[in-house]
C-alpha cells in the first residue's frame, strides 16, 4: 500500500498493512482460478483429436487453495468436481479414478486453505499489534500547538516498518511549545527501542525542565543508563530542539535552538533559504564520552521569526541521499530554486498567508524531489515543516499559557547562514 494521511499535522507514513490492516491479493491473482477454468471450458468443445483438456481441470482446486478462502475454495472444487462428473459435461475419458484423484486434490486444497487462512490471520495478528506499538511511539503530530502549525513526513528505510531510527514530535507545556528531531545510530526495527526512550524523554522534559538545555540533558542521561556505562555500546543519536514563545514586540515569535550534532534548520523567508546553525553540541549519549557533563553544550540559538517564514528540519537521510554521480542532494539550493518559482509566478507578498496546505505541499516537495533526485534511499528520512502563525490568529482556549519571549532575541537575519 503506498501512503496514507495519518491525521493531525503527520502527513504520510508507509501502511505495510494495506488499508484495514488486512492481507489481500491483487484482483488479477485471484482471478486467475476463474479464468483458468473459463479457458478449460472454452477449448473444450473446439479441441479435436486426443486432447484431453479437461483433465486441465485438476489443477483449478489447488490453485484457488493458494489465493481463495476456504469456501470459495469448496465451492470451485464442488463445480469442479460437478463439471467432471455430470454426465452432460462429463468427457468420455473422464474415468472413475479420474475422479477420485480429482476429489482427493480438492480435499487437500480446501486442507491447504484452511491452514494459509490460519496463517495468515496469525501474521495479521502480530503485525496489528507491531503497528500499534509502533504508532504509540511515533503517534500523529498535532496540526498545531499554540499558534505553531507544523506537518511532518516519516520514511523508514525498511519498508516493513512505521517507525526506525529517526523521529520527531511537537508538545505543548508550561514553559511553551517545543519541537524535536532526531537520528538515532542505526535504523529499522533495532532502533526504535532508542526512539521510545529519547521520546518518552523528551515529553517528560516538555512538562518539567525550564530550559532546552535540560531537556537535552535529560535524554542525554536516558541514553547513557541505557548504554549501562559502556562506551563501546555506541548508543547515541543526534536531535535538534525548538522552542516557541511570543516576541516581546511585533506578531512574530521567538524560537530557540539546541542542537546536538544535528544537520541545521532550514529557515525559509520570502523565497530565500538560510541556515538557522546553532553551535552543535555532542550528540546524545556521547556527552561523557567528549569530556563534558551531561547534557552541556553551547548556547542556544535565538532567532526571530516573522509573520509567513517557514522552519524546516530534517534528517541526515534526506541531504545524505546520492544521485547515480554521487552528489548529494542540495536540499538548500533546491529549496531556494523552488522559492524563486513560486515568487515569480506570484510576486505579492506572502506574509500571514502560511497555512497548512502551505505546509503539507513544502514537505511533499522536498520528498518527491529527493526521491527523483536519488538513486536509491537506504536511510530513514525524516521532515517536520513548522510555521508560527500571527498574534491575533485563533490561538489556545480560554487560559491558556502564552510563553513570552526573554531577552536576547535576535533577529534571523544575523543568526542565519545564507545557503
Amino acid at each position: 500500500m503506498r501512503r496514507r494521511l495519518t491525521g493531525g499535522g503527520d502527513l504520510e507514513r508507509e501502511d505495510p498493512m494495506g488499508a484495514g490492516g488486512g492481507v489481500r491479493l491483487p484482483s488479477w491473482i485471484r482471478s486467475l482460478p476463474v479464468l483458468l477454468l473459463l479457458v478449460v471450458l472454452a477449448l473444450q468443445p473446439v479441441t479435436t483429436g486426443g486432447a484431453q483438456v479437461d483433465k486441465l481441470l485438476s489443477v483449478v482446486p489447488p490453485f484457488a487453495g493458494l489465493v481463495y478462502g476456504v469456501r470459495l475454495t469448496a465451492l470451485v472444487t464442488a463445480g469442479v468436481v460437478g463439471l467432471l462428473a455430470l454426465p452432460l459435461t462429463r468427457a468420455p475419458y473422464i474415468g472413475q479414478g479420474d475422479l477420485v484423484v480429482v476429489t482427493v486434490l480438492g480435499l487437500f486444497s480446501i486442507l491447504l486453505s484452511w491452514g494459509r487462512t490460519r496463517a495468515l490471520q496469525d501474521v495479521v495478528i502480530f503485525r496489528s499489534a507491531s503497528e500499534a506499538a509502533q504508532r504509540a511511539v511515533l503517534p500523529p503530530l498535532p496540526e498545531r500547538v499554540w499558534r505553531v502549525r507544523c506537518a511532518g513526513l516519516y520514511r523508514p528505510a525498511v519498508r516493513s516498518a512505521l517507525v526506525g531510527g529517526d523521529f520527531y514530535d511537537l508538545r505543548d507545556g508550561p514553559h511553551g511549545p517545543r519541537a524535536l528531531v532526531g537520528d538515532v545510530k542505526g535504523h529499522g526495527l533495532p532502533a526504535v527501542g532508542t526512539v521510545a526512550a529519547l521520546l518518552g524523554a523528551f515529553r517528560e522534559g516538555v512538562l518539567d525542565d525550564a530550559t532546552l538545555d535540560r531537556v537535552a540533558e535529560r535524554m542525554d542521561r536516558r541514553l547513557a543508563v541505557d548504554a549501562g556505562g559502556d562506551p563501546s555500546a555506541e548508543l547515541f543519536a543526534t536531535a535538534l530542539l525548538l522552542e516557541f514563545s511570543a516576541a516581546a514586540e511585533g506578531p512574530g515569535a521567538v524560537v530557540r535552538l539546541v542542537s546536538r550534532g544535528h544537520p541545521p534548520a532550514l529557515l525559509l523567508r520570502d523565497g530565500q533559504v538560510s541556515q538557522l546553525a546553532a553551535a552543535a553540541g555532542p550528540p546524545l549519549g556521547l556527552a561523557s564520552v567528549a569530556g563534558g557533563a551531561a547534557g552541556a553544550g553551547p548556547e542556544p540559538l535565538v532567532v526571530e521569526l516573522l509573520p509567513g517564514d517557514v522552519l524546516l528540519c530534517y534528517t541526515d537521510g534526506v541531504t545524505e541521499a546520492r544521485d547515480a554521480k554521487g552528489r548529494f542532494y542540495p536540499l538548500a539550493e533546491r529549496l531556494a530554486a523552488r522559492g524563486h518559482g513560486e515568487r515569480r509566478v506570484n510576486p505579492v507578498n506572502q506574509v500571514n498567508q502560511v497555512n497548512q496546505v502551505n505546509l503539507v505541499n513544502l514537505v511533499k516537495f522536498v520528498w518527491r524531489d529527493v526521491s527523483d533526485f536519488a538513486a536509491d534511499i537506504d536511510d530513514d528520512v525524516a521532515l517536520l515543516a513548522l510555521a508560527v502563525e500571527p498574534e491575533g490568529a485563533d490561538g489556545p482556549g480560554e487560559g491558556a499559557k502564552v510563553p513570552s519571549a526573554g531577552p536576547g532575541a535576535a533577529s534571523s537575519g544575523g543568526a542565519g547562514q545564507e545557503a
